[in-house]
């Protein structure tokens, strides 16, 4: 047996649960000081995770700014950036992508009849990993394991965030509140409609509260409930 990531889902939304508009440009919901937050905990950990759709229509580069945090990492025999991981139905992937051309390794998960296409498209800019027919969360997870991730942060969209709660995945949710509403029924959003374990009746438990700035942060822990 193996032993799985702890699973951290980190999401900014708009008090309407909204995480971009649908403009061209990415919408900016934090701040200086919630982006430095967000910094520390994808230096804190082993891999990053983010959906391929995210991946296309934001391009991001998904890297540990500060070289103080990075030189951290090192000292502890770790390298400077996490594992960057995206996992991907349709392998219609892009090897123009930021990506694929900024941080450390790179690792991506698809069902087993994406694996040639991608690998063919992408050469050595990433590692390929076949997930069966379908895209098997939990098989993906017991690979990290066997991979040595012990702390995997995902970073969205909506499909992946929605995946990870209703199959009772994750295992802490860093919830950070832009002040605005965004009121765009066409915008994604933090999750899609599902059957979530953590329902009315079993609610979450809220481990910390906080300001920063004008944000408001909420951490929630989905497998410790309220009794």
């Amino acid at each position: 047996m193996t032993t799985r990531p702890y699973v951290l889902l980190s999401v900014a939304t708009s008090v309407d649960g909204y995480i971009d508009d649908t403009g061209p440009d990415r919408l900016r919901l934090s701040n200086e000081a919630d982006f430095d937050r967000v910094d520390q905990v994808r230096a804190e950990s082993d891999a990053i995770l983010i959906g391929a759709t995210t991946l296309r229509r934001d391009d991001p580069r998904l890297l540990v700014k500060s070289a103080r945090r990075r030189d951290e990492r090192e000292a502890r025999g770790l390298p400077p950036y996490p594992l960057k991981i995206t996992i991907t139905r349709s392998g219609d992937l892009d090897r123009d992508l930021k990506f694929w051309h900024h941080g450390g390794d790179k690792l991506i998960y698809c069902p087993d009849a994406a694996v040639p296409g991608l690998r063919a498209r992408l050469g050595d800019l990433a590692d390929v990993a076949g997930l069966g027919a379908s895209l098997d969360l939990e098989g993906m997870l017991d690979d990290l394991g066997r991979r040595g991730v012990g702390r995997l942060m995902v970073e969205g969209g909506g499909t992946i965030h929605t995946q990870f709660l209703t199959a009772g995945l994750a295992d802490e949710i860093h919830l950070a509140i832009a002040p605005f509403f965004l009121g765009d029924p066409d915008a994604p959003r933090f999750v899609n409609p599902g059957d979530f374990p953590s329902g009315p009746g079993n609610r979450m438990t809220l481990a910390e509260a906080r300001t920063i700035g004008d944000i408001a942060f909420l951490r929630y822990l989905p497998k410790e409930k309220v009794t």
